[in-house]
């Protein structure tokens, strides 16, 4: 039985829902009886994530995206109300990290994809959700922040911006719509095991265990736990906050 009998018949969409923290998080909303709508860059990956939950019992719906396009952001979000006639909440996970560097030594199409992806991809998405949300009664936004949302990283400025951006951005957007029934938080994962964190450690699982408190790295399910308890009823009186899932690196 799930946690979350709420989530019953709801519908959710997930962008960068074809792996990593997205894809676990998929999984368990489509477990709890929720309808997914999935976002994926790469088809592939996407449609094998919406095959594999409707070979399961589950409902889901996949739309290529490129969430750094308010175009695809607005079809996405059209989708999910053309085909199940509502948007009750979203988990807005889309996001990529490029490479180590100064500052001065960041390329330029770096600083800009990074940008576009994380920061104005998630601004294009809450936009069109909200607006769903607005028509249909209300419903929870969970944006995909990071640790490096709440503190600095060495050679890693573009990339800490972007996710100071989602902190700040999920806060107001709570403020925008605290009286209208749509609630607004934010997860800040540390180091998870994602097809990204083993691009850059080269699948070392443990390189930054001596700076996690408690010495090891995440699962992506993990990350989906908070999730999903923020897309929940049982988080009602929660807006405009952030969690970190980060083994206590953010206390440290």
């Amino acid at each position: 039985m799930s946690n979350y009998p709420e989530l019953q018949g709801r519908v959710y969409i997930v962008t960068g829902g074809g792996s990593g923290m997205g894809r676990d998080t998929c999984k368990a909303l489509a477990a709890a009886g929720a309808r997914v709508v999935l976002g994926n860059r790469n088809p592939v990956e996407g449609e094998a994530i919406a095959a594999e939950i409707r070979a399961a019992g589950g409902q889901a719906i996949f739309r290529q995206t490129d969430v750094s396009r308010a175009a695809d952001c607005a079809a996405l979000v059209a989708c999910a109300m053309a085909h199940f006639g509502r948007l009750d909440g979203a988990f807005n996970n889309a996001g990529l990290q490029r490479e180590f560097c100064d500052i001065h030594e960041t390329p330029d199409a770096d600083i800009s994809d990074v940008i576009d992806i994380n920061l104005k991809g998630m601004l294009y998405m809450m936009k069109y959700e909200a607006e769903a949300m607005l028509a249909t009664g209300g419903g929870s936004i969970v944006n995909n922040s990071s640790i490096f949302g709440l503190k600095a990283m060495p050679r890693l400025a573009y990339y800490v911006a972007a996710k100071h951006g989602i902190i700040g951005a999920t806060r107001a957007a709570a403020l925008d719509y605290a009286r209208q029934g749509i609630r607004v938080n934010a997860v800040c994962p540390g180091p998870i095991k994602t097809a990204s964190y083993d691009r850059v450690t080269g699948g070392d699982d443990h390189m930054y265990d001596d700076g996690v408190p408690m010495h090891r790295i995440g699962q992506p399910h993990e990350v989906g736990n908070a999730v999903l308890w923020l897309l929940s009823d049982q988080s009602s009186y929660v807006t405009g906050g952030f969690i970190p899932v980060d083994g206590g690196m953010s206390a440290a």
